[in-house]
């Protein structure tokens, strides 16, 4: 069922608090490191309209990336920072396609050997221009938590250098830089919508808005069949889903089992809300990013379409004053699912 969380993080700072000191979060220093390491190498994607409004909304288009997804932010700037003897090791990451794309790319640029755990039902586009970039593939279930052993495994095995998805300061700063993009380009910034998987992009986006903009609202968009981060942040703990139960979604960039404990430090504190969308919803995003933006967006990419498109109510469109961003996180879709998603009902 579709839904919208809201969470408070403006918090008074003066108020006593017994718990524990909370964990430092990714700064603005960091995502200004990284987006002077990426320059060259990841493009500054455009806004492109969706709607004239009121409010307008402005897309993110990140699937204009040079490996079609905000990937090659955060692998580009994890592998950068390695040591020459830990290059020289080479490098593993789990994916179901995108990061594996970018830490692939990443590696290439740096001349540093790749080696990609993927599951069996990743996008054959995914697989085929992960090994256009020169990495190795390592084939395992469809299950999140299958591709993490098997990466663990040849960490120990090979002593290879691991690159996380999402779980890793260095990546959250990466992706950061598609915010601090977006704070800059937009002065009457209102609300950021940005999809959630693991958490490394929507963390990243709001570290950096939240001190470029910190008037502007966070919130985070997952398909309602693998809503981890939604009852995660919730419940105030981490949760994990059943591998079956997040492989029900199209978005495959999203069926993580559940977040990072990095994106979940920065999420609890930045996002001002979750919302949840459906599949029909979805779907009906692709095309309508199609229809009114002319992007190719994949189901992963669209998540914050949806929201922005079904959803005005509840996020409150109607007392904005400013513009909305949606991110879209990538375009990388197999032609036939392509077509299939723009032949659905009410997708066009």
């Amino acid at each position: 069922m579709t839904r919208f969380m809201v969470l408070d993080r403006r918090r008074d700072p003066t108020a006593a608090d017994p718990s524990p000191p909370e964990p430092a979060l990714v700064t603005f220093d960091d995502i200004r490191a990284a987006a002077g390491r990426l320059r060259g190498i990841a493009l500054h994607t455009p806004l492109v309209t969706f709607d004239a409004g009121p409010p307008p909304i402005l897309l993110k288009a990140e699937s204009l990336q040079p490996i079609g997804a905000f990937k090659i932010r955060g692998a580009y700037n994890a592998i950068a920072q390695l040591s020459e003897e830990e290059r020289a090791r080479g490098v593993v990451t789990h994916s179901s396609g995108n990061h594996a794309q970018g830490v692939a790319r990443a590696a290439r640029l740096l001349g540093v050997r790749a080696t990609v755990v993927m599951p069996e039902d990743a996008p054959s586009i995914k697989r085929a221009r992960v090994e256009a970039d020169g990495a190795t593939i390592v084939t395992v279930g469809v299950e999140s938590g299958a591709r993490e052993e098997m990466a663990s495994r040849l960490v120990a095995e090979r002593d290879l250098i691991l690159i996380p998805p999402y779980d890793d300061d260095r990546v959250i700063a990466g992706q950061g830089t598609c915010g601090l993009e977006i704070a800059e380009d937009v002065p009457d910034l209102a609300l950021v919508l940005v999809p959630i998987g693991g958490g490394g992009l929507a963390s990243g986006v709001a570290a950096a808005v939240q001190a470029v903009r910190p008037d502007a609202r966070i919130v985070g968009v997952e398909p309602e069949l693998a809503a981890d981060a939604a009852e995660s942040l919730e419940l105030g703990r981490i949760v994990r889903w059943d591998g079956q139960a997040t492989a029900r979604t199209m978005a495959d960039g999203t069926r993580t089992q559940a977040i990072g404990a990095r994106p979940f430090a920065h999420l609890s504190r930045l996002l001002d809300g979750v919302m949840t969308v459906s599949e029909a919803e979805i779907a009906r995003a692709v095309g309508l990013a199609a229809e009114r933006s002319r992007l190719v967006v994949e189901p992963s990419g669209a998540l914050a379409i949806a929201a922005a498109a079904f959803h005005a109510e509840e996020l409150g469109f109607g007392s904005l004053t400013g513009t909305v961003v949606a991110v879209v996180s990538g375009g990388n879709v197999d032609p036939e699912r392509y077509r299939s998603l723009l032949a659905a009902p009410g997708s066009g």
